[in-house]
């Protein structure tokens, strides 16, 4: 099955520039209906009012973390199946280990180019 680019795209950042750097990838890929959140509270409230076909969020954000955004997203039945990529700065393997048995679908560490995104959606996604 073809993967839609017209799908809702969530993206989640505390930095503006990032939320900006994550849009222009995405836009590149062919998907321009992206929606922004600048916390983790915020898009769970998105998440929950809208329909989604993938989440990428940060990690280090406050006061909801993109690690405590999944817990909720894979905790609310609704919500479970959404595809959540993990964004973050650090390559810790225990970030990568909470993130993984949270249930994250897959993760990119800072900083990455079009390309990276693309592998990573296309491994969550199929091909596209």
């Amino acid at each position: 099955m073809a993967v839609d680019k017209n799908m809702n795209v969530l993206i989640v950042d505390d930095y503006k520039t990032m939320l900006r750097i994550i849009r222009n990838l995405l836009k590149q890929l062919g998907f321009n209906n992206v929606d922004e959140a600048t916390d983790g509270a915020m898009a769970l409230q998105m998440l929950r009012v809208g329909t989604y076909g993938l989440v990428i969020s940060d990690w280090n954000m406050e006061p909801m973390t993109g690690l405590q955004l999944l817990r909720e997203v894979r905790a609310d039945p609704k919500l479970k199946p959404v595809p959540f990529i993990m964004v973050t700065a650090e390559s810790k393997s225990e970030n990568v280990i909470a993130a993984k048995e949270a249930g994250v679908s897959n993760y990119i560490v800072k900083p990455f180019n079009a390309e990276t995104l693309k592998t990573k959606m296309t491994s969550v996604l199929g091909d596209f």
